[in-house]
């Protein structure tokens, strides 16, 4: 599979289709799989982290979350085919295990958001087995009793919520207790399943503009979104030296 080299963080190229289908097989072969799915920040933040660097690029698929970072594949003229959100990905995936039989746990968020999440789930695919779930709130001495309670689920797609960097390096920190078929670090996807985050408008999401929807109804992002012009104009001015490395 291609991969574009953005900052050192090596995404795939590929669509939104391909990446489904790498993840159906992946739950459909047994073993362990994972994928992760950054946006621009993460992208940034990598760049000053070796061990979040090599943390996204031990991933089995690592997909372009954040339209930013389609920007900047274009920005060094190596083009990805489209932006593959997190979100959306898990959407038809909970769709693809329901189809199948197979079962997913989740892991992260506030109290009651998984619970949420998966009430609102069986409306929606009735029937669908969630083996699990578990909050994001725990403490290191309770980390492995979290792995035996996901193992001894039996789930074969693991969701985990943790919030960006901290669910890949969790992910990558357990990858070899794990007996789930695929984990995935999904940030924000059990609050927006559970309803308590609303997505934007489509309008805002065909054209690249959740962040500005975000910004709007949240004013207090705008020094985390200064990150954003800062990581285009790095990858303007820097972005193909990677690729030279690479070569």
């Amino acid at each position: 599979m291609k991969k574009v080299n953005i900052l050192g963080v090596k995404i795939d190229s590929i669509t939104m289709g391909q990446a489904y289908e790498f993840a159906m097989n992946a739950i459909r072969s047994g073993g362990f799989h994972c994928i992760f799915t950054p946006n621009s920040e993460m992208v940034m933040a990598a760049k000053n982290k070796p061990a979040l660097k090599d943390a996204l690029n031990s991933a089995d698929l690592l997909i372009a979350d954040g339209i930013g970072v389609v920007y900047a594949s274009r920005i060094i003229k190596d083009p990805l085919p489209e932006r593959v959100t997190g979100f959306d990905l898990t959407k038809r995936l909970l769709e693809g295990i329901w189809k199948e039989g197979k079962s997913v746990y989740f892991f992260g968020g506030a109290e009651g958001v998984a619970e949420e999440a998966k009430a609102n789930l069986e409306k929606e695919f009735p029937g669908i087995r969630v083996a699990g779930c578990h909050n994001g709130y725990f403490k290191p001495e309770e980390e492995a009793g979290i792995v035996e309670a996901i193992n001894q689920s039996g789930a074969d797609l693991l969701l985990v919520c943790l919030g960006a960097e901290k669910q890949e390096m969790w992910i990558c920190r357990y990858r070899d207790q794990l007996n789930v078929s695929l984990a995935m670090g999904v940030g924000g996807t059990l609050d927006g399943i559970a309803g308590r985050v609303q997505r934007a408008p489509e309008f805002y999401q065909k054209h690249g503009l959740e962040w500005f929807y975000r910004l709007i109804k949240q004013p207090s992002r705008f020094v985390r979104m200064l990150a954003l012009p800062k990581f285009g104009l790095y990858v303007l001015f820097h972005g193909k030296k990677y690729l030279k490395e690479e070569k």
